[in-house]
């Protein structure tokens, strides 16, 4: 009976003991996981189940799903800063995990340093992009480098790839990395601002701006003939991105590439006098008077340099635009935007620099939305418009609208996100907002996560996570 008792009271400390060692083990377990994630997201850890919901977020949105992040989060300004860290992280953690086809290893720019993508046959069949993706010298200190979008002329496209990748190699602009596309079809109806290369462009800039390689704030575009009308396009689409855009030997009617959204950065555009082919001469004049008279209405905006080379027909000097193209950097958070959201074979962008639009304000086909924001101090000024074209001048021959005159109402509908950052605003003083001379919010912004979860997903930029928002609805 004894041993009875005995064996059972043995066998119950045993199973203590070994419940005990399995909960410490649990426990320690536990602690190591939450020092792992405070390590990888230093400072203040974010919950894990947090940090699970915004990876999913980023991960839908990567694939395509349109929703916002609205699991908030007050942060105090004090935290931003390590709030921003974590973010990008966890942005790149979706990334990584998200099935796509990456940019290849940086390596030194050359033929071999190539490398392709397929594009979705939803947007263009058949559209396989080949590109050249290298790193031209070194300045020896590890720091991030500038990085050049360059876009070839419409002759053959293996042979215009090719003669890019030479031409770009010997222009002075070291140390530099380099993207250097084919075009994925050839003919008259392909072109370099068609949707499926919209999808590459954005792409690009969010692949490499994940690398940790790139300086976000000198990133260029450029490009020779039809790379010339595509650069000049693109240098208006996705102006907040660039710190310059160099387009040459081209010229586009206004209408494809408004002037007014390149108030933030440098533009140059060089086309001989002579080169008359689709009125490049013409078309290139236009656009510096275009510049000119932005640029005078806006002192220190509109930094430009429009040239028609004398003398010159359709083959130029192409060695001098990127040495003073690199010379600028991009500044992030400007205190004038002046943004026509215009379509793009029939895309718009969903934001701009600090802008978001939640509903557009535009008629379908019928107009496009201007949108105009000062700050001042703590004050914001935001003007919203309807802008309508009317051509004023027509080529008899083909019909291309060469000149226009434009019509602007103020927008009545419509939904906008000013996104805002300490860059922009002091978040520590109310901020007032008028919009269309009507002041509809006066107070303090409080800084948030979902706000920085949310520009990250719609602008995938290191430098635009913004911690706090004011959504304003137009009536």
């Amino acid at each position: 009976m004894k041993n009875d008792k005995l064996q059972s009271s043995m066998k119950t400390i045993k199973n203590t003991f070994f419940l005990s060692i399995v909960c410490a083990a649990s426990v320690v377990s536990s602690v190591a996981h939450e020092l792992e994630a405070n390590e990888k997201y230093p400072g203040k850890s974010v919950k894990a189940q947090t940090r699970k919901e915004i990876v999913t977020f980023f991960s839908e949105s990567l694939s395509g799903k349109t929703t916002t992040f609205d699991a908030g989060k007050p942060l105090k300004l004090s935290e931003v800063e390590h709030y921003r860290d974590v973010v990008w992280q966890l942005w790149k953690e979706a990334n990584d995990g998200f099935k796509e086809e990456k940019l290849i290893a940086l390596d030194t720019l050359s033929s071999a340093s190539s490398g392709y993508w397929k594009l979705p046959d939803s947007l263009e069949p058949n559209a396989v992009m080949p590109y050249y993706w290298g790193m031209k010298g070194t300045d020896g200190t590890g720091n991030e480098l500038p990085l050049f979008l360059y876009l070839h002329g419409s002759g053959p496209k293996e042979r215009e790839w090719s003669t890019g990748l030479k031409i770009c190699r010997n222009f002075d602009d070291a140390p530099s990395v380099y993207f250097i596309p084919q075009i994925p079809n050839e003919g008259e109806y392909y072109r370099w601002w068609q949707k499926a290369k919209q999808f590459a462009w954005e792409k690009l800039l969010r692949q490499s701006l994940l690398l940790g390689k790139i300086d976000p704030n000198r990133v260029y575009v450029f490009g020779i003939s039809e790379g010339g009308y595509g650069s000049q396009r693109l240098a208006s689409f996705y102006a907040d991105y660039w710190a310059a855009a160099g387009p040459m030997a081209g010229g586009e009617p206004l209408k494809n590439a408004p002037a007014e959204n390149c108030s933030n950065i440098a533009f140059s555009l060089r086309t001989g006098d002579k080169d008359t082919g689709f009125y490049r001469n013409t078309l290139t004049g236009y656009v510096r008077e275009a510049f000119d008279s932005l640029a005078h209405q806006h002192p220190g905006y509109f930094t430009h340099k429009i040239e028609l080379i004398p003398g010159m027909g359709h083959s130029i000097d192409y060695r001098p635009t990127t040495p003073w193209l690199k010379q600028y950097v991009r500044n992030p958070y400007p205190k004038y935007v002046s943004w026509e959201n215009f379509e793009m074979d029939g895309l718009y962008r969903k934001g701009f620099y600090n802008l978001y639009v939640k509903e557009r304000s535009d008629e379908e086909g019928k107009s496009r939305t201007y949108y105009e924001m000062s700050i001042s101090g703590n004050h914001i000024s935001l003007k919203v418009d309807d802008v309508v074209y009317e051509a004023t001048e027509k080529d008899q021959r083909w019909g291309i609208e060469m000149k226009f005159a434009k019509k602007y109402a103020q927008a009545h509908k419509g939904k906008v996100v000013i996104y805002l950052c300490d860059e922009l605003v002091d978040l520590t003083e109310k901020v007032t907002l008028t919009v269309n001379g009507k002041k509809v919010f006066e107070g303090k912004v409080k800084a948030d996560l979902k706000n920085m979860v949310n520009s990250c997903a719609v602008f995938f930029d290191p430098q635009r996570l913004y911690p706090a928002a004011i959504e304003v609805e137009l009536k």
